[in-house]
């Protein structure tokens, strides 16, 4: 049985597109309830595209350690978050590692 949500990510042909999820799918990988999936969506947490009634969620707009993609926007984040953590902490990460 097709529930409303996975619905509304079939195509035409019948086909799962694979890089979109339903807000239960994001739900059950996040370990939080739909509503608290949807409750994200409308505070701009979560980016989402809305079919119908229903919201679709990319993967490339999930976290990555959900399985989301790795995209330049984040690869710069990233890297300036890690630049940010050696200039303020430099020293004792130094020391840590000798230990």
């Amino acid at each position: 049985m097709i529930t409303i949500d996975k619905k509304v990510i079939i195509d035409y042909s019948g086909n799962m597109h694979k890089n979109l999820l339903s807000t239960a799918q994001v739900a059950n990988l996040l370990g939080i309830t739909r509503e608290a999936v949807l409750k994200k969506i409308k505070t701009g947490e979560i980016k989402a595209h809305k079919v119908g009634r229903n919201y679709v969620i990319s993967k490339a707009d999930l976290p990555i350690e959900v399985g989301g993609e790795l995209t330049e926007a984040k690869k710069r984040v990233i890297d300036k978050a890690v630049r940010k953590t050696v200039q303020e902490y430099g020293e004792t990460l130094r020391l840590l590692g000798k230990e």
